[in-house]
């Protein structure tokens, strides 16, 4: 609402309530149902009209109700004790009180009434305007320790953050505890273990820039021995002088350069696939894989199961999850085409959710390792989505990429091929009515992902370069990968079953241009003919076998359907007939046992996205 609209509604509700407690007051003291004559209904309407102005002048409609504290209330009591006074004065002094005149005990019952009413009002609406704070928070409220002048400034900054929120202060002066500060309550420390398991803090910021290093080190302490992250807000004049200015600032990164604006999650849409269920996550050791798991783990999944082939890459992520979640962590070491190490993941795991995002994807890699590609990205895909139908799996959902539309390369046919299969059981489960989800969900490079161009670039310009571009016309589509990772998991909860989702990726960026913005930003110069005395060459190498210029995301350019996500669509790509892709993949697998790469290439190039068939919605 809008603010003159909030203040117009709470000044007719303290007319009324005003009004309320002159009636009250006139019944509890006549012990009837009061039923006022012409005199007395005017001096009813006269409560209000006396009381507002004073209400106006002490500042009761300026303070924000959800934030209302200890100085909100005594302005309320203040601005009500007077209005009450004036009433009373008003009533004992005019002609208005009627023939019986007006009780001694209505004026001062009035004033009771009022306060209870008008304070009461303040608060129940607190009340509800939290109530969806708390809900929107749950798992990522703090508490402060320290509730003076710095707590108060942290609470404030922290009520405008995405990710965390304030729950409440914990301090020791024992004229402090049990106060609301700016709508927060302060505990005592004794209360901690409590106040934690009641809200689900996971961090406590210690916010006593005056308090001496022993004090420091007593308090945090103390908080050891409690589940929590504790961290402390450096000193005001510490941040001032520089003392901590170095560790605060960060480089101007290439992220900064896109101007993409992310749009706000849906909460309701991350938790549906993974809230209090079993979620499988393979390729977890991968830069997806590991976003995918730090994210699912903060959303309170029953149990998180991780596959990862790679004995170091699981290692990391499982020291990761662990760090964040409560719940039972399952790290399992093998590749998705291990049918049999699937299949028993499934059984004894119970997995409700599958987010696979194992795969080969660097594209001169897979172009010189057909068969391994093929055999984990399109084989591997049809393991694990069969096993997941089979063992009545909800929701699968496939990453894949904006290298499958139109393939020039074979990494990206084999995830267009890896599309088609999920297709393929989504087919299966809608035809069968089983309930079952499968789906896919398709996006361009993410910044700082392994086998990306940006860490290549920053390690040549570490190395003094040349920074090698392939083209100067080069684009490529970019996103963070916590942001496409977000959106991933949105997009699952959206699909109804073979949709191929695409993620709205902004504005191509030139690769060139990429290059030398992350040469000036590491403080050096191009050198080219403009500028022959700079630090470091572009040098331009030519395109890679299977590269294209620029990426697509679709297949067909009329075919995308927006969802109920600004940042999502959704694509009606074909996929084969029923019972082709069954054939197809079997003359793939003799392919490879005959060791023909030629014949694979050319099988796998000629069916990805060429397939003639309907959608399958």
């Amino acid at each position: 609402m809008e603010r003159e609209l909030k203040q117009g509604t709470m000044i007719i509700s303290d007319m009324l309530l005003l009004m309320l407690s002159v009636w009250g007051a006139y019944s509890l003291r006549l012990g009837i149902w009061f039923l006022p004559n012409k005199e007395q209904l005017l001096l009813m309407v006269a409560a209000p009209l006396l009381s507002i102005p004073v209400f106006v002048r002490f500042g009761l409609y300026r303070s924000v109700v959800r934030y209302m504290g200890e100085h909100a209330l005594w302005a309320v009591l203040n601005a009500v004790g007077l209005s009450a006074l004036l009433w009373a004065t008003l009533a004992f002094m005019t002609s208005m009180t009627g023939v019986e005149g007006v009780p001694r005990t209505v004026p001062v019952l009035y004033g009771l009434l009022a306060t209870m009413l008008v304070v009461g009002s303040r608060f129940l609406a607190r009340w509800v305007l939290w109530l969806p704070m708390k809900r929107r928070y749950s798992g990522g409220q703090v508490l402060i320790y320290g509730a003076g002048a710095a707590g108060r400034q942290l609470a404030m900054a922290l009520r405008n953050c995405q990710q965390l929120f304030p729950a409440g202060f914990v301090d020791e002066d024992p004229d402090m505890i049990g106060k609301d500060l700016d709508g927060l309550r302060v505990y005592a420390p004794h209360s901690l273990r409590d106040i934690i398991e009641k809200f689900g803090i996971q961090d406590i910021i210690v916010t006593m820039p005056s308090a001496s290093n022993s004090k420091r080190r007593e308090i945090v302490e103390f908080l050891e021995r409690y589940p929590v992250k504790v961290r402390i807000l450096p000193a005001v004049t510490d941040i001032a002088n520089g003392k901590h200015l170095v560790n605060m600032v960060r480089e101007v990164d290439i992220g900064d350069l896109l101007g993409r604006d992310p749009v706000a999650a849906d909460p309701e849409l991350l938790g549906r696939c993974i809230t209090g269920k079993v979620v499988l996550v393979t390729g977890a050791g991968g830069s997806i894989g590991s976003e995918l798991c730090r994210q699912v783990a903060g959303l309170h999944p029953e149990r998180m199961v991780l596959l990862d082939v790679s004995e170091y890459a699981l290692y990391k992520v499982d020291r990761l999850v662990h760090g964040i979640v409560e719940c039972e962590v399952v790290s399992c070491l093998g590749s998705v085409g291990d049918t049999a190490l699937v299949e028993q993941l499934m059984r004894e795991q119970g997995v409700q959710t599958v987010y696979h995002a194992a795969a080969y994807k660097h594209v001169p890699l897979v172009e010189c390792n057909i068969a391994q590609g093929i055999r984990n990205n399109v084989l591997g895909t049809q393991t694990i989505a069969g096993v997941a139908y089979k063992a009545g799996v909800e929701t699968f959902v496939l990453i894949s990429t904006d290298k499958a539309v139109r393939p020039t390369n074979v990494m990206g046919a084999t995830k267009r091929w890896a599309e088609m299969v999920v297709q393929d059981y989504a087919r299966k489960a809608q035809s069968e009515g089983s309930g079952q989800i499968f789906c896919a969900v398709r996006f361009g490079n993410v910044l700082g992902s392994s086998g990306s161009v940006i860490p290549l670039f920053r390690e040549q310009i570490t190395n003094g370069g040349p920074v090698t571009v392939t083209h100067n016309e080069v684009t490529r589509y970019f996103m963070s990968i916590h942001e496409a990772v977000e959106l991933v998991i949105q997009a699952g909860s959206l699909a109804e079953g073979g949709e191929v989702f695409l993620l709205d990726m902004g504005e191509p960026v030139k690769i060139i241009d990429l290059a030398r913005n992350m040469i000036r930003l590491a403080g050096h110069e191009v050198r080219d003919e403009d500028h022959p005395d700079g630090d470091i060459d572009i040098d331009i190498t030519g395109l890679r076998p299977g590269e294209k210029l620029y990426e697509e995301l679709l297949i067909a350019n009329d075919n995308a359907v927006q969802t109920r996500h600004v940042k999502i669509m959704k694509a009606l790509e074909p996929c084969p007939a029923p019972g082709e892709l069954a054939d197809l993949l079997l003359d793939m697998r003799l392919a490879i046992e005959g060791g023909n790469e030629t014949e694979m290439k050319q099988m796998l190039m000629m069916h990805a996205g060429c397939v003639e068939a309907a959608s399958p919605s």
